[in-house]
């Protein structure tokens, strides 16, 4: 069997390089012009509206089809060097796939699913392959046909198949697309794992907060990079006028939105309350399940930045909203109340169940959703805990207690 064509590699350098990636189909063009490197043992989220370009480009990296021009390296491997018989080596020893869909062999077992890996690979052990099921928590299922699992398992089965060759890189595709919460928590914390012990991930997705757990966003639009963390910040457009200038926007994190958020919801309440804001005791993050993930980090960094937009002030260690962050964090108690509401009078979910889902709508929930849900509801003044709801511009008198 020939070798992999090796690309010319320099001490420290990235695992994936794309440079000018171009894909033609006749006179569609679904790739046009795309570059950018990942690092080992980065995880990536790759998201973009349906048709730019993110499927397309995760399979030309995975070897499943070719570039029409420009240069993709994998892991010292140029890709637009390799015939097909080398394609399949390629996809063998260097690349894992994880699937939405889990393209499981319906009439093979658990195990059999991933040893057909092996198969393409080398020659199959089944010790092994069982091995990797116990590793994703299905060691009791090893003799299970697809039918037999559940949605959750049936991805975990995937997960397990795409590592069995120890791949040097993971390609997943809406790899929770089709589960359900507590089948995509399990899952991504797979992926958590394998992130923490060195695998290098790209993963699409369409789901903002699955990507805030990534090292990285980058974001595809017609078939062009659109968006890259890495290069300036999130939701920071790189066609920027004035970008790598002195005059460059930087707008916040998408983050740091997150956590600007909770803690001024924390300081409203403190007022509600009548008791001071004491930065001490606020936190920029929150218990798992009760606040969009995001990295942690100590409540007086956040603040300092939050001073610094003129959302607060500080005076002997106690918080004061300015009127900007008074207004801000007003609508931030309304809309999660409203949320909470929501959820607990029409679809009659649990109080903890009706907060965690609230903490995740309150920094989606537009303006006209706001007052759309608040006259659907009838102009509520109080959250199911019995907080007073800050009346909007829909309310003009017509709430209810």
């Amino acid at each position: 069997m020939s070798s992999l064509i090796q690309a010319q590699a320099l001490p420290g350098s990235s695992q994936v390089v794309i440079e000018n990636l171009t894909k033609q189909y006749g006179t569609l063009r679904a790739l046009g012009g795309v570059s950018f490197d990942v690092n080992t043992g980065e995880w990536v989220a790759l998201m973009g509206p349906s048709g730019s370009g993110k499927t397309t480009l995760i399979n030309i990296l995975g070897g499943l089809d070719t570039l029409t021009s420009g240069r993709v390296v994998v892991d010292g491997v140029d890709l637009s060097n390799l015939r097909e018989s080398e394609l399949v080596r390629y996809r063998a020893e260097k690349v894992g796939f994880v699937f939405q869909q889990f393209h499981l062999v319906p009439y093979l077992t658990a195990v059999e699913n991933v040893m057909l890996a092996q198969y393409f690979h080398s020659v199959t052990d089944e010790k092994q392959a069982a091995e990797a099921l116990k590793r994703v928590g299905l060691g009791d299922r090893l003799t299970h046909l697809p039918a037999q699992l559940s949605g959750g398992e049936g991805q975990r089965v995937a997960i397990a198949r795409a590592l069995i060759n120890q791949p040097k890189l993971i390609l997943a595709d809406e790899p929770t697309g089709n589960l359900d919460e507590a089948n995509e928590d399990v899952v991504l914390q797979i992926f958590r794992e394998l992130h923490n012990a060195g695998h290098t991930i790209l993963m699409v997705t369409h789901d903002p907060d699955i990507a805030r757990q990534a090292d990285r966003r980058i974001e595809l639009a017609h078939g062009h990079l659109h968006f890259d963390t890495l290069q300036h910040g999130p939701s920071h457009p790189l066609n920027c006028p004035l970008a790598d200038t002195a005059d460059c926007c930087t707008p916040v994190s998408t983050d740091d939105e997150i956590r600007f958020d909770h803690l001024l919801e924390q300081i409203w309440v403190c007022g509600e309350e009548g008791k001071p804001a004491e930065a001490e005791r606020l936190h920029a993050s929150g218990p798992a399940g009760k606040l969009p993930v995001v990295t942690e980090e100590p409540a007086t960094r956040v603040l300092s930045r939050m001073s610094d937009l003129h959302l607060v002030q500080m005076e002997n260690g106690e918080v004061q909203l300015t009127p900007v962050g008074s207004q801000r964090a007003r609508d931030v108690i309304r809309r999660h109340r409203l949320a909470e509401r929501l959820f607990k009078d029409t679809f009659s979910i649990e109080d903890s169940e009706a907060h965690t889902q609230a903490c995740k709508f309150e920094h989606i929930i537009s303006p006209e959703l706001d007052q759309r849900i608040c006259t659907f509801l009838g102009h509520p003044k109080t959250c199911p805990h019995g907080n007073p709801i800050p009346p909007g511009d829909c309310c003009n008198g017509k709430s209810k207690s």
